[in-house]
Order: structure tokens, then C-alpha cells, then sequence
């Protein structure tokens, strides 16, 4: 697989994304929030999954003016196309990320309605079918390659990422680690989903800094 797939996520020091409610908070400063700004103005495009999209109602479109201005001038959108990973096609399509401010790819599996992915296509979304029941997310990745894509940034959450790590798409991992406890059994985590029980992925450790009052690690993914 020929594309580049970097996951991000920014979690506290117990390994949480958010708390038992799913409620964003802040967990990273201005330092990280640049950083991901860098990130989204190299890649093609960026990645959530549905449950984001339906609790935070994300743009996700790049806000950094530097940013927008370096992929103009390379000849690219000014900001990466957003993509869903949504098996039953539940993405609102008055929704903020169907916007026209960036294309927006709908992942879908065979179980979304035929009504439901029209509406989407009248949204402005482009819809991509990948799986039977759910989403085959190894197939959505080369169905993104098909369209141009070459890169792709993945911000979750927790059971998007443990579905990438499952399906062998990710290339590297990048995660910072707030200096805050959120805790609860039900708070979401970097990777949640049904969890491995063998063959577990296997990371190397590339680089360690200091960012805002947190540690950056970067991995790849062997």
C-alpha cells in the first residue's frame, strides 16, 4: 500500500481522549494545536470516524492561513478533503464537514440505505462504499488512493484508530500526552474497539520532546 497514514490523538496521562461522557476537553496548548496545523497542511486528507462526527459536529477544515497559503502555491486545495468513516450513513448532511469549504468523502458499508447515501451525494459528499456490514477500512484506504489521495491524516476516535491498527493501514503514530488524569472505565482510549488479544502491533520509538506543558512521542509502525 503505497499510501502515507499517520495517526494523531492528543490524551491524557492515563490514556484518555475525553471523558465518560464524550465530551471534548482540552488537553494539549498551542504548541500542539501548530504542530497538527503542520501536519493537516502536508497531508491529502483527514480522517474521523463517525461517533466525532456526530458528537462534535467537527469542520475540520485547516484554519492556518500559512497553511492554506503553502498548498495554494503548490498547486493543492487549500485545505485536505475530510473523510468519514460512517458504515450506516448516519454523517447529518446539513452537517458542518459537508460543507463547501473542503471535498468531503463519505466511507459507507453495503448496510447504508440507498435513500440515506443520495442524501449525502445531494450534500455535496462524495460517497464511497467499503464492506459488507461495516466498514473495511483497508479497502477504503485504496479506494481513497483511486481518488487521488495520497496521504492521509487519522484523528479518531478511539474505535477508528484500533480499527486502522487492525486493518494494517497505519504508518506511524503520533501522540500527545497531556499532564492532566480524565479516568473513568467508560472514557474513551487511544484505541479502543474489542482490544487485540495476539498479534498485538508492534511500535518503534522514533523521537521524545517536551511540547506546551506535555511529552510528544512519535512512533512507527513495524
Amino acid at each position: 500500500m503505497c499510501m502515507d497514514v499517520v495517526v494523531n490523538a492528543a490524551m491524557s496521562a492515563d490514556g484518555k481522549l475525553s471523558t465518560c461522557r464524550r465530551e471534548q476537553i482540552k488537553i494539549s496548548g498551542s504548541d500542539d494545536f501548530a504542530r497538527v496545523d503542520r501536519i493537516r497542511t502536508r497531508v491529502d486528507g483527514v480522517l474521523v470516524g463517525i461517533g466525532t462526527v456526530l458528537a462534535d459536529d467537527p469542520h475540520l477544515v485547516l484554519d492556518d492561513l500559512d497553511g492554506r497559503r503553502q498548498r495554494q502555491e503548490a498547486g493543492r486545495p487549500t485545505t485536505p478533503a475530510r473523510v468519514v468513516v460512517d458504515s450506516r450513513g448516519r454523517t447529518p448532511p446539513d452537517g458542518r464537514i459537508c460543507d463547501e469549504q473542503a471535498e468531503t468523502y463519505v466511507i459507507v458499508s453495503d448496510a447504508a440505505p440507498d435513500e440515506t447515501r443520495t442524501a449525502l451525494r445531494n450534500g455535496g459528499a462524495t460517497v464511497l462504499v467499503a464492506g459488507d456490514d461495516r466498514v473495511d477500512l483497508g479497502l477504503a484506504v485504496e479506494q481513497l488512493e483511486a481518488a487521488g489521495l495520497d496521504s492521509l491524516l487519522i484523528e479518531g476516535g478511539g474505535e477508528i484508530i484500533f480499527s486502522a491498527f487492525e486493518a494494517g493501514v497505519v504508518d506511524r503514530l503520533s501522540v500527545f500526552v497531556g499532564s492532566l488524569i480524565i479516568g473513568g472505565r467508560d472514557a474513551p482510549t487511544l484505541a479502543d474497539g474489542e482490544g487485540f488479544v495476539k498479534a498485538f502491533p508492534q511500535l518503534s520509538l522514533e523521537t521524545v520532546d517536551r511540547v506546551d506543558d506535555g511529552v510528544l512521542l512519535q512512533y512507527t509502525v513495524e
